[in-house]
């Protein structure tokens, strides 16, 4: 068996690990969950699921041992919010769909294929804006709620961070 077959392996098993653990916080009074696997020197999984309201966001992380995993930056407060340097972040803009997780962003199902949204565009809650993939998966990004998408603030194949804000939607 060739090692990188070992290694899928072991990462399909971190996305369903992911998934049990999210569906765990769903599922109790839990706030939130951190987790950190230790598969060898240079092979580790830091995963923190963080609930926000009813919706779990999780970050994950796979970090050599001499690199500490990205973490996203704590929220601000609300009164930080209104300072005027947190109006230029447009993730603070209200409608910022925000990126659950650490991956690359992709505005389209394959290249060469039409977007998903365009600005302007009308969304219903639900509607795929976008596609984020993690460790060879491809996670759907819905609108959390229905509206116009006003603006789209990656690139296709745009690296994103837990937090990155990826779209306005008004």
């Amino acid at each position: 068996m060739s090692n990188d077959s070992h290694h899928d392996k072991h990462h399909e098993g971190d996305v369903a690990f992911i998934r049990s653990l999210a569906e765990l916080l769903n599922a109790s009074e839990l706030n939130e969950i951190q987790v950190k696997r230790e598969y060898g020197e240079h092979d580790r999984l830091t995963v923190s699921l963080t609930k926000q309201g009813k919706q779990v966001v999780y970050a994950q992380a796979q970090a050599p041992a001499a690199q500490a995993p990205a973490q996203a930056p704590a929220a601000a407060p609300a009164a930080a919010a209104a300072a005027p340097a947190a109006a230029a972040d447009p993730a603070s803009l209200p409608g910022a769909v925000t990126s659950p997780m650490v991956g690359t962003a992709y505005l389209a199902a394959e290249p060469g294929a039409a977007p998903f949204v365009a600005v302007g565009q009308t969304v219903a809650e639900g509607d795929t804006l976008m596609i984020v993939e993690a460790m060879k998966t491809m996670n759907h990004i819905p609108a959390p709620r229905a509206g116009t998408v006003r603006r789209i603030l990656i690139d296709d194949g745009t690296p994103v961070e837990f937090g990155t804000p990826l779209m306005i939607v008004e």
